[in-house]
Formats: structure tokens, C-alpha cells, sequence
């Protein structure tokens, strides 16, 4: 297994030796990866030392997306995500929000696209209450998996 893809157990240790780093976390289907993404990844690591990201799984996004999706199977998506140099783990998660991750995690900085408001963004409240930020980064015109998917199918 690639080093940057970690369990839940695998991440518990990383996460003791990373105590003095700052750490950003991000999550995301990341169905189809696509420019958009990449900048955001870019953008969230420049906040912190290491950028975790989570991934939501295949059943994950059936559940959020419906039975089409995901395009692309989560073992891929995995492997995609831990190729990009701006990231420096990714762990899969199984539920609809990243919730548990980020409360596990404890990061000091949580980040996401612009097509978030601060109300909307799961884990806002507990990063705020253990002295954390969260950032939300402005997306880039043109890019979202969805469009790109409604091209290839019509």
C-alpha cells in the first residue's frame, strides 16, 4: 500500500508524530479529479505543514450521488490523490461527512471549496472550538466533476 494512504488505525500514528506540525485537512468525492481540485489542494497546503486528505468512499458517494456514481472507484481515486506532491496522506472515510475524521484529525486548519458557505461546512464548529481556522478557497471558473460527467454522458 502506498505510504501516503492510511487506516484509521495507520492515521492514529501518524497523527502522534505530526504534534508540533500544523495540519490542514480537506475532503471531497474527487470523482473525476479535474483543475479545480488540484488548485484547491494546492491552496490548502500552503496553509500548513501537512495536508490530510479525506476520501469519501465508493458506497459513500452512492448514498450522497446517487447508484451512477462514483465514476471512478475509490482504489483509484486513492492512488490519484496520494500521486499529487502538495498531498501528504489520504484516508477514506465511509460515512456522509467527514465528521469523525476531522474530530479524530484535530486539524488547525479545515479547508474547502468555494461552493461552501461557513454554515455549511461539516466540522466548522468543533476546528473553531479547539482553536482552529477554516478557510474556504475560491474554485476555479469552469471546473466541477458533475460538468465534466454531464459532458461524457450526453
Amino acid at each position: 500500500m502506498d505510504k501516503k494512504i492510511l487506516t484509521w488505525d495507520t492515521l492514529g500514528r501518524i497523527l502522534e508524530l505530526l504534534n508540533k506540525q500544523k495540519i490542514v485537512f480537506t475532503n471531497g468525492c474527487f470523482d473525476i479529479l479535474h483543475p479545480g481540485h488540484i488548485h484547491i489542494l494546492d491552496q490548502a497546503k500552503s496553509y500548513g505543514d501537512i495536508l490530510i486528505v479525506g476520501l469519501n468512499s465508493d458506497n459513500s458517494i452512492k448514498r450522497l450521488k446517487g447508484s451512477s456514481r462514483p465514476k471512478v472507484f475509490q482504489k483509484d481515486r486513492l492512488k490519484i490523490l496520494s500521486s499529487i506532491k502538495f498531498v501528504d496522506y489520504v484516508v477514506l472515510f465511509e460515512e456522509e461527512t467527514p465528521l469523525k475524521l476531522i474530530e479524530k484529525i484535530k486539524p488547525n486548519f479545515l479547508v474547502k471549496g468555494g461552493d461552501y458557505t461557513l454554515e455549511d461546512i461539516v466540522g466548522r464548529e468543533f476546528v473553531e472550538k479547539n482553536g482552529g481556522q477554516v478557510k474556504i478557497i475560491k474554485l476555479l471558473e469552469g471546473h466541477s466533476s458533475s460538468s465534466l460527467i454531464d459532458k461524457f454522458e450526453n
